[in-house]
């Protein structure tokens, strides 16, 4: 009977000492890619990782930059005149013609779904005025949303230049900013789109090459790529519940299990954990700043279960300026509000000074104000 009992006790300090490991995406995956990365959209949060800070060629996953930057550039309805040498592009091709005129849209879709090397350079020639230029404005774009171990030398991917190159992670962050376009979002989940074809009787049909947008329940987009030395290069999006993670793959000769197992096990180990709610903030008794502070969003992070418990919110202010007595001062950024997660900062956003916002009624909430109004009345009556 001791020994049952000491077995017993065993097993139970097992099964607590396993369940207080820190979950992650289990870093054993057999990812086939030399390089893949797997982050959530929203915090940007790097789930898992395989050399995804290692320069390598990306072929036509570099069309997503082209794509954005057409997008961004506002001129999607204008009609864009097809030069002779965007037709002559080599690889994969949407067989624009010489000299037709072919609304940016609709080489944006051909661009993103067949992955059209002609529509690339058209688009680069368009918003750039050649493609040497538009790779400056690649360059600096990279620049500005923090791509640091990249450049493009130009729109397509193509295996033409020596100094084209970026890294998993870098790609991940690309998509992570295309991603909060909306227009992107819907062309990157298009699966089937007709453009017109001016010298033929029938509308040009491009099919997206992206297997997982089929393959995989949850996928929302993405980009395939491959050239002979960037082998395959993929980037996808997938979303369940209130989770929306990115995966990109560099070099994976079996890329598309790859991403959904990332997936899988990125969905199953983590959860979106609400840190800070969006509102008014109570934090000192000070009368300039009581009753006035507040945050514009809430901050939502991807957490293990084990570390659900190790986030702590710290809130600093600026010295509060003596004219602030007036709830009618405009609104301002008084400090900052960040996020630890095991003692270390994960995320910031600012505090705001002013008129606190009051919470927005719901229909039910006001149906009953009517009700109770309509009983007053009644019971005074």
């Amino acid at each position: 009977m001791r020994m049952i009992s000491k077995l017993v006790i065993f097993f139970l300090m097992v099964s607590l000492f396993i369940a207080n490991i820190p979950q992650k995406v289990d870093a054993s995956l057999g990812v086939s890619a030399a390089g893949a990365v797997l982050i959530e959209q929203k915090s940007g949060r790097v789930l898992f990782e395989k050399d995804a800070y290692t320069k390598r060629r990306i072929a036509s996953i570099t069309k997503i930059m082209t794509a954005i930057l057409a997008i961004d550039s506002g001129k999607m309805n204008q009609m864009v005149k097809v030069s002779e040498k965007a037709t002559r592009a080599e690889g994969s091709s949407v067989y624009l013609k010489p000299g037709e005129k072919i609304q940016l849209n609709d080489l944006v879709y051909g661009l993103m779904l067949r992955s059209g090397n002609d529509a690339a350079v058209a688009i680069a020639e368009y918003i750039g005025g050649s493609v040497d230029g538009f790779a400056y404005l690649m360059n600096q774009k990279a620049k500005e949303i923090g791509m640091y171990n990249t450049h493009f030398a130009n729109p397509h991917g193509l295996d033409d230049h020596e100094d084209h190159y970026s890294t998993a992670y870098d790609m991940a962050i690309l998509m992570r900013y295309a991603m909060k376009n909306k227009t992107f979002q819907k062309i990157s989940s298009t699966k089937v789109y007709h453009a017109p074809n001016p010298t033929e009787n029938w509308d040009r049909e491009w099919k997206n090459k992206n297997r997982l947008l089929s393959k995989y329940k949850y996928c929302t987009g993405g980009k395939t790529g491959f050239t002979k030395r960037a082998k395959r290069t993929l980037v996808t999006t997938a979303t369940k519940g209130d989770m929306s993670l990115i995966a990109v793959t560099l070099n994976g000769p079996d890329d598309w299990n790859d991403h959904i197992s990332m997936y899988e096990n990125g969905f199953k180990g983590f959860d979106m954990i609400e840190v800070l709610s969006k509102g008014k903030i109570d934090l000192v008794k000070n009368k300039y700043y009581k009753n006035h502070l507040y945050v514009k969003k809430s901050i939502v992070y991807p957490a293990t279960s084990a570390e659900a418990d190790l986030f702590s919110v710290k809130f600093k202010l600026n010295k509060p300026e003596k004219n602030w007595g007036s709830t009618k001062k405009t609104e301002k950024v008084v400090g900052k509000a960040a996020v630890y997660l095991d003692g270390r900062v994960v995320q910031e956003i600012p505090i705001y000074y002013g008129n606190v916002p009051e919470k927005k009624k719901g229909l039910f909430h006001f149906i009953m104000e009517i009700f109770l109004s309509v009983i007053g009345v009644n019971a005074n009556g």
